[in-house]
């Protein structure tokens, strides 16, 4: 029997796809440092743990496909505190915020038309499109520049009549990479003028470490009906396996539209929404807390990397990602030598291979994305392993 034209063409995860290789490298009694995924090890906050110890409800009933009123009413509160205004009929709840994207797609693109989306970006970008029957035009970004917007003339040249939407992670992941005001008016000019949609995954709001905040797209003016947002609240609360998240926009039709996707598959999760909507009043020190956390880390990692002769790289304003350009031809080779023959005190490092991060074949070869979510102890040892893995794997390679 056939498999589905989606089914072969789906890509593996580049994030998971060398799980094997670790953990083959775990039963032989290796440590391995996985800075390979974005799971933040700092605890879920004790708010939303009490919430999932006390539901009493007798029944775990369906819920509004748009998702509870009450945490509906939470995220207006929670986005208010980000100076933007919004209305609960102008947010429906998803399952994460993958839901979201894939609804952005759905809603926005017939079979065969095209988005265009800075590459590289979030590896399930990729995922999504084939369920959705969508082509990503990438518009190539360079490690060298900190991985900086094209300049308008460039995005424009890839605007075609198929063309749906431009779409932008900010700060971003895989690169860390925040955009200024400037480029989002540029964006919101080129949107307006191509009557085109700007879809924008703000998964990462918080984590912004030098500057202004990262500027949402739905605090621009003048294209409110063209603005997708979408969000979740794992790395906001490190609650990576709540699986809630949301798709907010002004345009009417668009919302009215998104609801029967939403109803289509049913609801989202009722208690992981009640333990979200707990978290909306955490003190402000809360984010300030793991903001500084975080961008100690960042600094550990950076400084670790400038180490390394012939490297480039460019310290990340956001989110908490890092991706470097390797003095090798193969980084997915490396990473896959470093978990079958190199280990210090019985200990290595695992990371993602870039390659898989990009839609332009070929490039990302020599990049790894690495991510910042370990304790400061262990990303002190995690990044010794891979700087002295690095010297060993290039003497024989």
């Amino acid at each position: 029997m056939n498999l589905s034209q989606r089914a072969l063409e789906i890509q593996a995860s580049p994030i998971r796809k060398l799980m094997p290789y670790a953990n083959n490298a775990k039963k032989n009694g290796i440590h391995v440092y996985q800075l390979n995924i974005g799971q933040p090890d700092i605890e879920t906050p004790q708010e939303m743990i009490d919430m999932y110890h006390n539901f009493e409800e007798k029944v775990l009933a369906y819920g509004p496909s748009q998702g509870l009123d009450v945490y509906r009413k939470a995220l207006v509160k929670y986005y208010k505190k980000h100076h933007i205004s919004l209305e609960e009929d102008e947010i429906i709840v998803t399952t994460a915020g993958s839901e979201a994207i894939i609804f952005a797609m759905l809603v926005t693109c017939n079979v065969d038309d095209e988005i265009i989306v800075p590459e590289p970006f979030y590896t399930n970008y990729n995922g999504f499109a084939t369920m959705a029957g969508v082509k990503l035009v990438p518009l190539t970004t360079y490690a060298e520049t900190g991985f900086a917007l094209p300049e308008r003339e460039s995005i424009e040249a890839v605007i075609t009549d198929r063309t749906r939407a431009i779409m932008i992670c900010n700060p971003g992941n895989p690169t860390g990479t925040v955009y200024s005001y400037k480029q989002m008016e540029m964006l919101a000019e080129l949107v307006k003028k191509h009557n085109i949609y700007l879809i924008t995954d703000e998964v990462y709001r918080e984590f912004v470490y030098e500057g202004e905040p990262a500027v949402s797209a739905l605090s621009l003016k003048g294209i409110e009906d063209h603005v997708i947002m979408c969000d979740s609240i794992s790395k906001r609360y490190s609650a990576c396996g709540a699986r809630i998240g949301c798709i907010v926009s002004r345009n009417k039709q668009i919302m009215s539209s998104l609801l029967k996707f939403a109803q289509a598959r049913l609801c989202p999760p009722t208690i992981d929404q009640l333990a979200a909507a707990a978290c909306v009043d955490l003190p402000g020190e809360y984010t300030a807390n793991i903001l500084a956390e975080y961008d100690k880390r960042r600094n550990i990692v950076y400084e670790e990397l400038q180490k390394i002769d012939d490297i480039v790289c460019v310290k990340p304003g956001g989110a908490f990602y890092i991706i470097a350009k390797l003095p090798i031809e193969n980084a997915e080779d490396f990473i896959i030598w470093m978990l079958e023959n190199f280990n210090i005190d019985n200990e290595t490092v695992m990371a993602a291979p870039a390659e898989g991060f990009y839609a332009t074949p070929g490039l990302g070869r020599n990049e790894l994305r690495l991510a910042y979510v370990l304790n400061e102890n262990d990303l002190r040892k995690a990044m010794n392993i891979f700087r002295k893995g690095l010297i060993e794997y290039k003497k024989s390679h």
